[in-house]
């Protein structure tokens, strides 16, 4: 199969649309072609004026570790060309860069969740293209969860850099679909185009990941195809105190790591209430030590999801819920556990609103975990309905 860039790289037609034009790139690390040469490289080569570059979150470089580390500007030394940094002093792209370049080319590895930040970049971008007339390519690229759909719609109030719309956090679009719901959803009158990949089966095999294509990290902690699948529940840790195995080589692929929690403790309580929601998976219970971040220096007792090899079933995996069902499990077992930060904690820029709330867009997985009374039919009720509803919304807009 081929990505967009392999795609366009391949088709004199469409670069020959881009003759005589100036060309932005939004790429990070993840931003290659077939042979792992980076897009922006790739694009040189093939005659394509490129005159700016734009880095996300973690930079084009992919070298911030964590988040609300901030991308100054610089310039790129082999090509002079500037580099904007859209995770620095603005996250928005500014009127003076949008003059650098005539078409903007996204080429952002994106994992399907709400809250990884290259979806609201693709918004701002698109907005900021509406207001001065420049055109939007999404090269297009796999989403690595597939099609599946799965948590609750934020509700409109809450949007963030982490929450750009009322999607679920499992949207299973590709970022090219994204981009023309944003479209119709904002009433956005911008050059828009998409250039499609080729032979991607979200429902062969892979489930979303091609499997005879290479995993490279579009961010520092998103290391393998386990951590994309597991991602939509296990970023819910960002706003808990227990650890998401970061300062670790498996960060974010653990429901939880703390000092002070039993671990198999916590796997039994979630098989008694919700035995269900750990399905397509296997869960396994170890230990830590995290070498920076929470809990850094401690050890650590764990549940590790594999979302992978023989113990993954795609249609049945659910991970939005598997996170919700293990803070639940742990709020069961230890009523006074103080599983949220608080908000003193600022997450991605937000002032005076727990993390958890952002991360979810409102208040309700937090208040169903916090409930006695509140049982997983409650939780899987509401969001039953907001997935239904999305699926419907969005199922014009699906190009595979």
């Amino acid at each position: 199969m081929k990505f967009g860039i392999d795609r366009l790289l391949a088709d004199p037609q469409l670069l020959s649309e881009l003759q005589g034009k100036r060309v932005a790139l939004v790429a990070h690390p993840a931003s290659v072609a077939e042979d792992l040469t980076h897009s922006l490289d790739a694009l040189i080569a093939a005659g394509v004026n490129v005159t700016s570059a734009f880095g996300p979150q973690h930079g084009l470089k992919g070298d911030k570790q964590d988040n609300m580390v901030e991308t100054a500007d610089e310039t790129d030394p082999q090509y002079g060309i500037p580099v904007f940094s859209l995770y620095g002093p603005v996250r928005r792209p500014t009127g003076q860069m949008m003059t650098s370049a005539d078409v903007f080319l996204f080429d952002l590895q994106d994992l399907g969740c709400r809250i990884y930040t290259f979806v609201t970049t693709l918004l701002y971008l698109l907005e900021e293209a509406a207001k001065t007339g420049k055109e939007v390519w999404v090269l297009d690229r796999p989403n690595p969860a597939g099609r599946a759909v799965e948590g609750t719609l934020l509700v409109p109030g809450n949007e963030s850099f982490v929450g750009a719309a009322p999607m679920p956090m499992r949207h299973g679009l590709t970022m090219g679909e994204m981009g023309h719901w944003f479209i119709e959803h904002f009433g956005l009158d911008v050059g828009y185009r998409v250039v499609k990949m080729e032979d991607w089966k979200p429902d062969g095999p892979g489930h979303g990941w091609p499997v005879d294509r290479v995993w490279i990290n579009p961010s520092p902690n998103a290391a393998n195809v386990n951590m994309a699948r597991a991602y939509a529940g296990t970023v819910m840790i960002e706003g808990a105190t227990v650890s998401e195995g970061r300062g670790t080589t498996r960060p974010l692929e653990v429901l939880f790591g703390a000092p002070d929690v039993d671990a198999k403790a916590v796997l039994a309580e979630m098989r008694k209430l919700a035995p269900d929601w750990l399905n397509g998976c296997a869960l396994r219970d170890c230990w830590f030590e995290p070498t920076f971040h929470k809990h850094a220096g401690t050890l650590c007792n764990a549940l590790m999801v594999h979302a992978e090899g023989p113990h993954y079933d795609h249609d049945s995996f659910k991970p939005w819920r598997l996170q919700a069902l293990a803070f639940k499990a742990i709020r069961r077992l230890y009523p006074g556990y103080r599983i949220w930060r608080g908000t003193d904690f600022k997450y991605e820029y937000t002032e005076d609103v727990l993390a958890i709330d952002v991360i979810n867009g409102g208040p309700a997985l937090r208040e169903w975990v916090d409930d006695p009374s509140a049982m997983p039919d409650d939780l899987d009720a509401l969001a039953s309905t907001d997935e239904a509803a999305w699926i419907e919304q969005v199922r014009g807009h699906l190009l595979y």
